[in-house]
């Protein structure tokens, strides 16, 4: 196993896990539930966890994709930046949420504030996983390239034309 197997096996975990820990926060606050909102800082720290091998095996991954035919090293420079900010900002939210678990396992009372603002920065933290899966996606898969999109369909001729 190399380091693009092992890249490939994890790097979608960060990118789920905010959106799965957010929504169980809003479930925590609709439910009024510590548990459930410790739960979701759970999910935001194991995200940020993973999101360390991810971004360590990146450099591998690259070593061994760029040298595969038909790989635009341009598509692999976009996903490396879009995904180094994703990972600090990963690395902010997990940290963010041990201190929201740790604030509401002690019940301090700047607990509700630490939730919401952890639910407004894991919105900012989905728009750059959203952007980092995509970039990624597009090293391999030309079918999502924006510039690679034909609006016109062509049929091809088969020679039976009636006219």
């Amino acid at each position: 196993m190399n380091q693009a197997h092992i890249h490939l096996l994890l790097n979608h975990i960060p990118v789920i896990l905010p959106g799965i820990g957010l929504l169980i926060m809003l479930g925590g606050y609709f439910l009024k539930s510590e548990i459930v909102k410790r739960t979701a800082y759970s999910i935001f720290i194991l995200g940020a966890i993973v999101a360390i091998p991810v971004l360590l095996t990146g450099d591998g991954a690259e070593e061994i994709v760029e040298k595969m035919p038909g790989i635009d090293k341009q598509f692999i420079k976009n996903h490396e930046h879009v995904a180094d900010t994703f990972a600090i900002l990963c690395y902010f939210l997990g940290g963010f949420s041990l201190i929201g678990l740790w604030a509401s396992w002690k019940r301090k009372t700047f607990s509700n504030l630490i939730g919401f603002a952890t639910i407004v920065f894991s919105l900012v933290v989905l728009v750059f996983a959203k952007e980092t899966g995509t970039t990624g996606g597009e090293i391999r898969h030309t079918e999502i390239r924006s510039q690679n999109v034909n609006s016109t369909i062509t049929i091809p001729n088969d020679g039976k034309d009636k006219d």
